[in-house]
C-alpha cells in the first residue's frame, strides 16, 4: 500500500502534530569504532524505487543483527543507511454497521498521520556490514535475511574485499 512512491513527499513535522516516533532503535551496531580494520565490506541495495516503511526497516535489521549476534561484537559493525523522513497519512474509513452515520467519506479527506517512510532509488544502500573475511558466509546470510523483510527485491554488494567473497 505504501511501497509505490507518489506525491511529494511530506516531511515538515513541525506542521503537524502528532507523528509516531521512528521504530529503528539503533543504527550502528557490533564495534563501532575499527571500520578500517575490516578488510571486506558488504552492502545490502535495492532494486527497484521503493517505498520503505520504518518497521519494515526495523524488522530487517532485528533478523540481520540476530544472526550477527553469533558471531559476536567485535567481528563486525552494522549499519543502517536508510532513515525514515517521510510522514505517511491515511484517511480511515469506518466500516460495518451504522458506518454511514460516523465516517464522512473522502469530505475533508488529508488523513492522520500513521508512520514514517524512507525513500530509497535505485541501487540504492539500506544496510552496511564490516567484517572479517572468515566471516563473510555469515555476513551474506544476514543480509539475505533482512532482504526478506523488505518490500523490494535486494541485492547483495561487495564495496571492498572482492577477493575473500565466493
Amino acid at each position: 500500500m505504501y511501497r509505490e512512491i507518489k506525491g511529494m513527499a511530506y516531511t515538515r513535522r513541525e506542521y503537524m502534530g502528532g507523528v509516531p516516533a521512528v521504530r529503528i532503535s539503533q543504527f550502528d551496531m557490533g564495534t563501532l569504532d575499527k571500520d578500517d580494520s575490516f578488510p571486506v565490506v558488504l552492502s545490502l541495495k535495492v532494486k527497484n524505487r521503493v517505498q520503505v516503511r520504518h518497521t519494515a526497516i526495523e524488522a530487517g535489521r532485528i533478523a540481520a543483527n540476530r544472526v550477527l549476534n553469533k558471531l559476536g561484537s567485535e567481528n563486525y559493525h552494522f549499519k543502517v543507511r536508510a532513515y525514515p523522513h517521510v510522514v505517511l497519512r491515511e484517511n480511515k474509513l469506518a466500516t460495518g454497521a451504522g458506518a454511514d452515520r460516523v465516517s464522512s467519506g473522502m469530505r475533508r479527506a488529508f488523513g492522520k498521520t500513521v508512520g514514517t517512510a524512507a525513500r530509497l532509488e535505485c541501487n540504492q544502500t539500506i544496510y552496511t556490514i564490516y567484517t572479517t573475511p572468515e566471516k563473510v558466509t555469515q555476513v551474506k546470510d544476514a543480509l539475505w535475511r533482512a532482504s526478506m523483510k523488505l518490500p523490494s527485491p535486494c541485492y547483495i554488494f561487495v564495496d571492498r574485499g572482492e577477493e575473500y567473497v565466493n
